[in-house]
């Protein structure tokens, strides 16, 4: 369980997930512009530029008040490390989208942001149903997915990768409260 502040900010023992400020653009930035991380988002392009971090910050800023949370994920000691957030997706079912720096990968940090973040949604938000992919080629990410309590739907569709300019397959997932 996670503990939830004014803000909101919700924390873990190790991690912070708070309201993304445009003051995170150079780290954003500097943590996007890595194809490898890039190539396994949706909306991430490549390369990744500090005017693309802005934009992206300044137009979390306009939609923040329509009740669609985004978070910025801080390590207590490292500081920024990525981004995770919920949206509404074409269905109409919110869905967990996430992303962390290189330097982060493969510790726990994505699991434990997302376990945080879905106790939040349940909570406070009183969502009991949510919805996530990864792309087929990552399976890193439906680990994590796992770990935080989905469980494969079966549906695989196409969804396009700005930074390979193309449509991937992904592997739909579910987390039911």
């Amino acid at each position: 369980m996670c503990a939830i502040e004014i803000e909101p900010t919700l924390r873990t023992s190790r991690l912070r997930l708070r309201k993304p400020r445009l003051s995170d653009a150079g780290t954003v930035a500097s943590l996007c512009n890595d194809f490898d991380l890039a190539r396994m988002t949706a909306a991430i392009p490549y390369p990744y530029a500090l005017a693309d971090a802005e934009g992206f910050l300044r137009h979390l800023g306009k939609i923040e008040p329509l009740g669609v949370p985004t978070y910025a994920i801080e390590h207590v000691d490292q500081g920024f490390m990525g981004m995770m957030g919920f949206h509404t997706n074409d269905a109409g079912y919110p869905e967990l989208g996430y992303w962390l720096g290189r330097p982060f990968w493969g510790q726990g940090y994505a699991t434990e942001a997302a376990k945080c973040a879905l106790d939040w949604a349940k909570r406070v938000w009183r969502r009991r149903f949510v919805v996530a992919g990864h792309f087929d080629d990552n399976p890193a990410s439906g680990e994590v997915l796992i770990k935080s309590g989905f469980l494969y739907t079966g549906e695989v569709k196409l969804q396009p990768s700005a930074a390979r300019n193309c449509d991937v397959p992904v592997r739909m997932m579910v987390w039911l409260a």
